[in-house]
């Protein structure tokens, strides 16, 4: 699968850290019966016919397969799959029979899986994700359980509390290294100091505070101490042969409050002799320092990146005392920010990175012999990554994809070379016709060749079009060449689509990321608008039918850009979109990170100019903003306040919350509804 620190969900505008104080987080309080609920669907084939739908519900359903994994005797694979609404399931089909067995997980107004594995070749764990109101904040939180392949003994697989908590457990576990399938996993798990009625700490449990590694018996739940809790531990590496080979920990002030150092240590050889040895100190934002990704047991080495001629290289650093550093990959165009690793032990077989598509360096050589054949096999999705295998990589979990393609999963048997299609990430978009994206560049003001993707409506048509520029999240982010559901429905709507990585952008080396698109926000949304001018001075766009829209930063993108030129957009779609920054850094206030969030957005008359909530009466273009109003990256209170100051200025305005929602808006429904007004506003704001 592909490994590594990089944030994968595409628009996301910030990440919070724990509370600093504040009472017990909820347990994974719901009885069996509850949490495997009937009604699951099995997934559907791909080749399937699909149900006569707009498309807007056909682009707005929820992909198929959220996330898939096999068995250690590659006899069944799960797939985490979407049931209902915004509900989720599992199923566990027979590799061999295609027999399948659905387990209701969740129906979308709890805890919800994000990840799931197994630990034998009949018990899984999953961890489940949740937003709770518990605290004085409203937090996210995650629990860890394990059940039978049949949805049976269900085992909550946290900590268990004897006596009152000093402090949340807002993160109860995590699996570190799955180890052989004999049931036993490595989980890192948060030791909480508890207390009886009378504060006196319980016998035991008064010194054990933080982050620690335990080798749990996912059956049973009996476990046995590998790693003496940390404080400031944050996280933990293990090297696939059952041994813990590096701790993260990022040091606080007396406060409480992140320094914004990452320090990092490892175990040499022999799977903890020695105790720890020093690894490197990074800084936020400074690439100066190793920061590993993953470590290969096989190899006893660890897989770090660090900054070469202004971009991150990939190392290999061994960990037998030495330390001993080898360059493994690098790109003099972009970073190299993530490793390929395979199977339950984590192998490492490859490095990979973004030019105008992804590519993948494989070290392993019958794996970059595997990949180029299954790349001839299957032309038409030329993205293929290895997701998965058996214990013994006999049996492999492949996905295929492309630009118009949201791809297939397969189950590759090597002793047969034989290919069997398993599902399809997202059959509700069966005979759908797609618009081809192409890698493009576009001249900025300053006269700096901006990298793009340009997506035109399928069925030939390239000038005159209406049309959207479509700035990314993050806003430590970039986009890349493959499917994407909100730029796909808009090509398939008659729009042509472009997503600038503008300035602020990362993947790009340390000089185009400068410091990060909210203290650099000028330069950012100036590439943005250059965008749009591009498209008209290209004749690929219709000046009078441009539009905007973007998601999380690309929301407040999509504002900003309005505010320095009010007259180049005819429409704003703007969905959880940032729209004052000084709001941003009090949405921090409370946690650990809130010196490190300031620090991002910057200080001074920069704030002010760089809010469009505090520019409203510039704005000429319709606005249409969309919000779940449980959103923890970017409060819905930010959206009202976007939405009162247009109103007060006398601007058209119209703001869609959805009740129980979060940053992602991750429900059919909700996606459809926003879906189909983001086309219609476009289109009336284009006929005026």
């Amino acid at each position: 699968m592909i490994g590594g620190k990089v944030m994968t969900g595409r628009r996301s505008a910030a990440v919070l850290c724990v509370l600093l104080a504040g009472a017990a987080m909820p347990g994974a309080a719901m009885s069996a019966a509850a949490m495997w609920g009937a009604g699951a669907q099995a997934p559907a084939a791909k080749d399937a016919p699909a149900k006569p739908q707009t498309l807007a519900e056909r682009f707005g359903a929820r992909e198929n397969v959220r996330q898939i994994s096999m068995s250690p005797d590659g006899r069944r694979v799960a797939i985490l799959t979407s049931m209902g609404t915004r509900g989720d399931a599992a199923v566990i089909v027979d590799a061999d029979t295609g027999a399948t067995t659905p387990i209701g997980l969740s129906d979308g107004n709890g805890l919800q899986p994000v990840r799931c594995g197994w630990s034998s070749p009949t018990r899984i764990v999953c961890k489940l994700y949740g937003i709770s109101d518990a605290l004085e904040r409203r937090v996210s939180y995650t629990r860890l359980v394990g059940f039978d392949a049949d949805g049976t003994h269900l085992l909550p697989l946290g900590r268990k509390l004897r006596g009152l908590a000093s402090r949340p457990n807002q993160f109860d576990g995590n699996v570190i290294d799955w180890r052989s399938g004999d049931g036993w996993v490595l989980m890192s798990r948060d030791f909480v100091p508890e207390a009886d009625a009378t504060g006196s700490n319980i016998r035991g449990t008064g010194s054990r505070d933080g982050l620690g590694v335990e080798l749990v018996d996912t059956v049973t739940g009996k476990a046995q101490l590998v790693e003496r809790p940390d404080s400031e531990a944050t996280d933990y590496l293990a090297d696939g042969q059952g041994n813990i080979r590096i701790k993260e920990v990022m040091p606080r002030d007396g406060t409480g409050l992140l320094t914004g150092e990452t320090i990092y240590r490892y175990h040499p050889t022999g799977g903890g002799g020695g105790g720890w040895q020093p690894f490197s100190r990074a800084r936020a934002n400074s690439h100066d320092a190793l920061e590993p990704l993953a470590v290969d047991g096989t190899r006893d080495v660890a897989f770090a990146t660090r900054g070469l001629n202004g971009r991150l290289a990939l190392y290999s650093v061994k960990l037998d005392g030495s330390m001993a550093t080898e360059l493994v990959a690098s790109n003099p165009e972009v970073d190299v920010t993530s490793v390929v690793t395979i199977g339950r032990r984590g192998r490492v077989i490859g490095a990979t990175y973004v030019t105008d598509r992804r590519q993948t360096d494989y070290f392993d050589p019958d794996y970059r012999k595997l990949a180029a054949a299954l790349a001839r096999a299957l032309p038409r999705t030329p993205l293929i990554r290895f997701v998965g295998a058996n214990a013994d990589e006999s049996q492999l979990l492949v996905f295929a994809g492309s630009d118009v393609d949201p791809g297939t999963y397969y189950r590759f048997t090597k002793a047969t070379r034989r290919l069997d299609a398993l599902v399809g990430a997202r059959p509700a978009l069966g005979g759908v016709a797609m618009g081809e994206m192409k890698a493009v560049r576009f001249p900025a003001a300053d006269g700096t060749m901006v990298p793009a993707y340009l997506t035109l409506p399928p069925g030939g048509a390239a000038r005159g079009l209406p049309a959207i520029v479509m700035p990314h999240g993050g806003p430590s982010y970039r986009d890349e060449w493959g499917f994407d559901w909100l730029v796909q429905f808009f090509a398939a709507s008659g729009y042509a689509v472009i997503q600038p990585q503008y300035r602020g952008s990362s993947g790009y080396g340390d000089g185009w990321f400068a410091n990060n698109a909210f203290r650099s926000w000028e330069q950012a949304i100036s590439d943005v608008a250059d965008a749009g001018r591009w498209l008209v001075k290209e004749g690929i766009a219709d000046p009078k039918k441009l539009g905007i829209v973007g998601w999380s930063y690309g929301g407040y993108a999509a504002l900003q850009a309005n505010v320095i030129d009010p007259d180049l957009f005819r429409a704003v779609v703007a969905i959880a979109p940032v729209t004052d920054l000084a709001a941003t850094k009090r949405e921090a206030v409370g946690f650990t990170n809130r010196v490190l969030v300031a620090e991002q957005i910057g200080s001074g008359e920069a704030v002010a100019k760089g809010s469009p909530a505090r520019h409203a009466d510039r704005f000429k273009a319709p606005v249409l903003m969309f919000h779940g109003d449980t959103d923890l990256n970017v409060g819905v209170a930010q959206s009202k306040l976007m939405d009162k100051r247009l109103r007060d200025a006398g601007k058209q305005s119209t703001l869609v919350v959805f009740p129980g929602l979060d940053h992602q808006i991750d429900d059919a429904a909700a996606r459809t509804e926003m879906l189909a007004k983001s086309d219609a506003f476009l289109k009336v704001a284009f006929a005026q």
